[in-house]
């Protein structure tokens, strides 16, 4: 792990957070993600977490994305709230979504697809044009930024992200957004994917494209193509084992990554049913995880999350470390996300049944 903590890195004078967005049919195997109440609602998930962070509610969607049992807040809300407390920017890019968000939502698309099952014959068409076409923003946003953190939102993409990773010669558990990670079952849709594209362990090690396009989806040739773009502008790849599965990418495609580091949270640094660490290590990727210390909050919600529930997504793990960049104290952060939470019921975002289940315990909530 990096030693390279919040408090003592150079502020960026131009910042910009970059949320990646798309969906895989490979979250329709029912278990294998928690981001969502069932397997086929997991397609809103991205599009209703694109509404949370543009607006801080939902606005089409017609479920707010939150995890089971305890209807854990959508890590969207970590996110909106960490950037509102710096006042970095945002912008959402469309890499390959079912169900899109309000119309008034602003999408950069960069022309992908939605994802198949990994287990079929393609998992992600287009990747080449995809890649490049995202190239191109990162080449765009370069210009304008020094310094770029990308998230994500894609349900099942820790899945997706194991096949990567085992295809280009890396071992290792990754992590869930379940509190009981679905070990088994990820193993056997990874073997099984791998089989049916004649994959073995290492043997696409040359061939990241290939390996993407077999058994991986399309938020990871997307965040690929941007960061690769981006060049040397410095750059966080905000998220867990997915972003490992993407360093390695741009590493296996011959990208420098002399500029890039993994921001996670503590939540997936250290769950005991992954490898987050010594994935890291066998990458040579600096990394580093922030402690959101939501054991001390007033949100039931939130405390989930010390449970193992969520642990990270929307690149909440990297938005908390910007905003403790900038001075914001972790309880400032917490703060702003309850209130976020409060708001969400005052606006009647949700019925007061729906009130009750997602802000039980949280300031506002009467």
């Amino acid at each position: 792990m990096d030693s390279l903590s919040p408090e003592n890195t150079i502020l960026p004078e131009r910042p910009l957070f970059v949320c990646v967005l798309a969906n895989t049919a490979t979250a329709y195997i029912e278990g294998l993600s928690a981001a969502g109440k069932s397997a086929q609602l997991t397609d809103y998930t991205p599009a209703g977490d694109a509404e949370v962070l543009y607006k801080g509610t939902i606005i089409d969607i017609p479920i707010l994305p939150m995890t089971p049992p305890y209807d854990t807040p959508t890590p969207a809300l970590i996110t909106r709230a960490s950037l509102q407390l710096t006042g970095v920017p945002h912008i959402l890019v469309n890499a390959g979504l079912r169900v899109l968000p309000a119309k008034e939502v602003p999408l950069v698309d960069i022309g992908g697809k939605p994802g198949e099952d990994i287990r079929g014959p393609e998992a992600v068409r287009d990747v080449r044009k995809v890649f490049d076409n995202a190239f191109r923003l990162g080449q765009e946003l370069s210009e304008k930024h020094d310094f770029v953190m990308i998230g994500e939102s894609i349900p099942a993409g820790t899945t997706t992200a194991n096949a990567v990773l085992r295809s280009l010669g890396y071992d290792g558990n990754v992590s869930s957004s379940s509190s009981l990670n679905p070990l088994p079952l990820k193993r056997n849709v990874v073997e099984s994917a791998m089989r049916s594209s004649n994959i073995t362990f290492g043997s696409l090690r040359d061939d990241p494209f290939k390996a993407i396009g077999c058994v991986g989806d399309p938020m990871m040739v997307a965040v690929a193509g941007l960061a690769a773009g981006l060049g040397d502008t410095r750059v966080i790849l905000a998220g867990g084992t997915q972003m490992e599965a993407i360093y390695a990418v741009i590493k296996h495609l011959g990208y420098p990554t002399d500029n890039m580091m993994i921001v996670t949270t503590s939540y997936v640094v250290d769950d005991v049913s992954a490898n987050f660490a010594e994935i890291a290590e066998q990458l040579g990727a600096r990394c580093y995880g922030v402690d959101p210390c939501f054991g001390e909050s007033e949100s039931k919600g939130l405390r989930q999350y010390e449970l193992g529930f969520v642990k990270e997504g929307v690149g909440a793990g990297g938005a908390m470390y910007l905003a403790l960049m900038y001075g914001r104290s972790r309880a400032d952060i917490r703060s702003e996300i309850e209130g976020l939470c409060s708001e969400l019921c005052k606006l009647g975002s949700l019925d007061r049944v729906k009130c009750e289940e997602n802000c039980s315990g949280e300031p506002g909530c009467q």
